[in-house]
């Protein structure tokens, strides 16, 4: 039988996906726009263009940083799911080694050490909280011990929000802080619909998730729910200055999500709880445009 060679371009190519799969760059670039809007949505001094640079690049880094240690720690639990037994770690196309752990640490100083540089200490502290929180918080500390990891663990989305506001202002105002509440609150429905669809993962992995813990109906119920909260802490920057295209846009977005995480209550499947979940990432991408395009109307 006849080796087949793989091209050394091809090796090449491989790897560089992997790199760039273990820093969770999608779920990274979504912080990074939060963190953005939360500049966007914050009056203040008007930043150069340099320095929101920076504050893109330094949340975006922190981000990578957290990331990687999440599947850096989870390698074992990973080759168990589905949906991730094909990250590097599981897999070994990437060495499970000490070395990683001074590769993140770097990256997560580098990150921390930008918004300082270009921006404040206050931007800095919450670019730092928002990695710890996901990458200690949650990972480490809460994952394996309790059904409300992901709850507490969703305070590093909203810390990207604030370390965004803190670039314009070191005190964030009340606006900013109402979009810290939305993406605490949007975080639950979110990831618990993915845990639904994913179920017979987590059980496998050994991670109480509350489908896992609770059930699937009694998780189904509980997204619609935290989803009613989420929906109505929506409207409350409308109280802090945002104005129609904004209300526009939250209110066709609160009704979508809500529409299909009812269905979800109504009938837990899976087909019904990842379209719960595509439903949540449309719902905040809409808040996260409709706030941006309403902050450069006015």
């Amino acid at each position: 039988m006849d080796t087949v060679v793989i091209p050394s371009r091809s090796r090449g190519a491989a790897l560089a996906r992997d790199v760039v799969s273990l820093f969770k760059l999608r779920i990274g670039m979504l912080i990074m726009i939060t963190a953005l809007v939360g500049l966007a949505v914050t009056p203040g001094a008007a930043l150069g263009k340099v320095q929101v640079a920076a504050l893109a690049l330094s949340v975006l880094i922190a981000s990578a940083a957290a990331g990687a240690f999440n599947q850096f720690v989870e390698y074992e639990a990973d080759r168990l799911m589905r949906r991730t037994r094909g990250r590097a770690f599981a897999t070994g196309a990437l060495p499970h080694h000490p070395a990683w752990l001074l590769v993140m640490a770097l990256l997560l100083v580098a990150g921390v050490a930008l918004a300082w540089a270009a921006l404040n200490a206050a931007a800095a502290v919450y670019v730092f909280l928002g990695a710890f929180f996901y990458g200690v918080v949650y990972t480490l500390w809460l994952k394996r011990r309790t059904p409300w990891n992901i709850v507490i663990g969703g305070l590093a989305g909203s810390f990207a929000v604030l370390a965004g506001a803190a670039a314009a202002d070191p005190s964030p105002p009340a606006v900013a802080w109402a979009f810290a509440l939305i993406l605490f609150l949007w975080t639950p429905p979110h990831f618990w619909s993915l845990a639904i669809a994913n179920r017979a993962d987590y059980e496998a992995a050994g991670v109480p998730m509350l489908p896992v813990v609770a059930g699937d109906a009694k998780a189904a119920r509980t997204v619609f729910g935290c989803t009613i909260s989420l929906v109505l802490a929506s409207a409350a920057p409308l109280i802090f200055g945002q104005g129609w295209v904004y209300a526009v846009g939250a209110a066709a977005a609160g009704a979508f999500f809500i529409g299909k995480s009812w269905r979800l209550a109504r009938s837990p499947s899976r087909d019904t709880a990842m379209a719960a979940f595509f439903g949540s990432l449309v719902h905040l991408s809409t808040l996260l445009v409709a706030a941006s395009i309403d902050a450069w109307l006015r």
